[in-house]
């Protein structure tokens, strides 16, 4: 006996939805909520934003955002990572919602919850869309794994612990300690 193929949602009915929360993500077709996260995962985008704002102001080089802000990467797949960062040459993507394309670098702080998405599936959207870095930040190991999309899909560029600095190909001359990000 056949079952009848599901359809994938897309991003009009997507964005048809009421306004959250709960905020949801679409992977490839399917809803999947984000639940809040937790106090030191807010810790961390408020270090590390507050860091990419005071590097901004010294080099005004595009826009910095932080969840939740929709990134339409295809009509079937919108997602909300947890920062982001547009070039300026490349502002033409910004809208009233998010964005419609690829940012230039990506962030997510993974969670027991969102890990397995994170790390699988939006990956490989990521860099099927044309994202060139992404950063994978998880809080339990106080580390960051490093994505140049340009170099690698499967590998990272960088595995980041301990003293390390945080370095960017996409933000040049952004240095930021794993100790600052990482304060509570």
């Amino acid at each position: 006996m056949r079952t009848a193929d599901i359809r994938p949602i897309t991003t009009k009915e997507y964005r048809d939805m009421p306004e959250g929360p709960p905020y949801f993500q679409l992977i490839e077709g399917d809803l999947y909520m984000s639940p809040s996260p937790n106090f030191f995962h807010q810790s961390i985008i408020w270090n590390l934003a507050a860091a990419i704002d005071r590097y901004l102001e010294k080099h005004p080089c595009g826009v910095a955002r932080f969840a939740p802000s929709d990134v339409e990467l295809s009509e079937i797949s919108v997602f909300q990572p947890d920062l982001y960062f547009v070039a300026n040459e490349r502002r033409h993507i910004l809208t009233e919602q998010g964005i419609a394309g690829a940012p230039d670098l990506v962030v997510e702080v993974l969670s027991l919850r969102t890990e397995a998405y994170d790390r699988g599936a939006k990956r490989l959207v990521y860099a099927r869309s044309g994202v060139k870095e992404l950063w994978f930040i998880d809080p339990d190991d106080r580390a960051v794994d490093v994505y140049d999309f340009t170099k690698s899909v499967d590998e990272p560029a960088a595995k980041l612990v301990g003293d390390d600095l945080l370095r960017s190909s996409v933000l040049s001359g952004f240095e930021l300690p794993l100790k600052q990000l990482f304060k509570k």
